[in-house]
């Protein structure tokens, strides 16, 4: 089932419902690129995104980072330290409302720089 990005389709099946590829789940929105920081939650990562912020007043760039609480579909099979692409769906629950679509190569991550 296509789900209207381009990222391929992952070799096995799952049977969540909440799957974009084998479930019912339909994506829309942005979609952001990051690193799975956490895996502790059931069906839940946590992924964090750094980036950097001008100061005017020093005339410097700080660091700052955000963590978005994305879907994981069993067929991914996502550990800490993965980068992995997310894309906005409609709200999962309280704080859940992305999904993880796939997970990027070190290679490419490194070339492309994200959104």
């Amino acid at each position: 089932m296509a789900i209207g990005l381009n990222v391929p389709e992952p070799e096995t099946t799952c049977s969540d419902e909440n799957c974009p590829f084998h479930g019912s789940l339909s994506v829309r929105g942005q979609t952001l690129e990051g690193e799975v920081a956490s895996t502790d939650m059931t069906k839940t990562v946590i992924v964090e995104r750094e980036y950097d912020v001008n100061v005017p007043k020093y005339d410097r760039l700080m660091k700052r980072r955000s963590r978005v609480p994305a879907h994981a579909p069993e067929c991914l099979g996502l550990s800490v330290g993965d980068t992995v692409r997310i894309a906005e769906t409609r709200p999962l629950s309280k704080t859940k409302s992305h999904v993880v679509v796939e997970q990027v190569d070190d290679e490419d991550a490194a070339a492309g720089g994200g959104d």
